[in-house]
């Protein structure tokens, strides 16, 4: 997959931004059901990669993404499944236990998509960028220069501004950690919609999203959460014999381990997310 930008214009109104599907079908239909009500359209909705992980409906995600017909890029998973890899390109410290249980949960996603839908997969782009609220904003998965890099609120804003810098940009919008948050600096917004597919660490089993507001030509955002049938994905994790570890997650909001977190993110393990702009 080439390293690609999808320029898509200028884009008005409300904007449902999400992403880490992680084959949780059940989350990912209450979403979609969410943005009808809010009369959002499909060419208003991108999606920040990873629609497949560690739940159980790889394949039902995908199809479902197809046909809603959304702006998505590639995450990392979804690159490691195109080039045909063994892993899912986490780089994940071997033997921690984010590690080990993604020799489960890869394997499985692998053997359980068409011959059609990975080479959908190959149709995404890295990178979308588009113009919103006068101001010019770029969709990644982790970072520009690494895909896999897991960025967070404490982050230093030197690393994030780097990348503004590269790109000519005010707006990032990213995926990949988990965490849904917002660093604004400089003038230029960094924006996490955080996952859908699982909870913050927060110890609330809803999940995340985003949305982007341009009323009186201002650019706004709101991060919401959506409670979702989490007891169904958490029994289909479990009998197609994935971590349970994750299964319980979806029932806590409380991850198994916190080792790709910084410290500070670490020490926020439990505690209520208030993220707020």
């Amino acid at each position: 997959m080439k390293n690609n930008i999808q320029h898509i214009g200028t884009l008005e109104g409300p904007l449902l931004i999400f992403g880490g599907v992680y084959s949780n079908f059940q989350a990912l239909e209450r979403l979609m059901k969410i943005a009808k009500a809010k009369g959002i359209p499909p060419s208003n909705i991108i999606c920040t990669g990873d629609i497949i992980a560690y739940c159980a409906e790889p394949e039902a995600c995908l199809n479902a993404i197809r046909a809603w017909g959304i702006h998505c890029i590639a995450g990392n998973v979804e690159l490691q499944l195109v080039n045909d890899e063994d892993d899912c390109g986490c780089n994940f410290e071997e033997s921690t236990r984010c590690d080990l249980f993604s020799k489960n949960w890869y394997p499985f996603a692998k053997a359980n998509l068409s011959v059609e839908s990975i080479d959908w997969l190959g149709t995404l782009p890295e990178f979308i960028q588009f113009n919103y609220a006068q101001k010019e904003c770029f969709v990644l998965h982790g970072s520009y220069d690494n895909t896999s890099e897991f960025i967070f609120k404490s982050s230093p804003w030197a690393s994030k501004a780097k990348q503004f810098g590269q790109l000519g940009v005010d707006v990032i919008l990213a995926g990949h950690c988990g965490i849904p948050f917002y660093d604004n600096q400089e003038g230029k917004y960094w924006l996490n919609a955080g996952v859908i597919g699982m909870p913050a660490n927060d110890g609330a089993t809803a999940v995340w999203c985003l949305e982007l507001n341009d009323q009186q030509g201002f650019f706004d955002f709101d991060f919401q959460n959506f409670a979702y049938d989490h007891l169904e994905a958490a029994r289909l994790m479990e009998q197609n014999n994935l971590p349970k570890a994750y299964a319980h997650t979806l029932r806590t909001g409380i991850w198994d381990n916190c080792d790709i977190l910084p410290s500070i993110e670490t020490n926020q393990q439990g505690l209520p997310l208030l993220v707020k702009c």
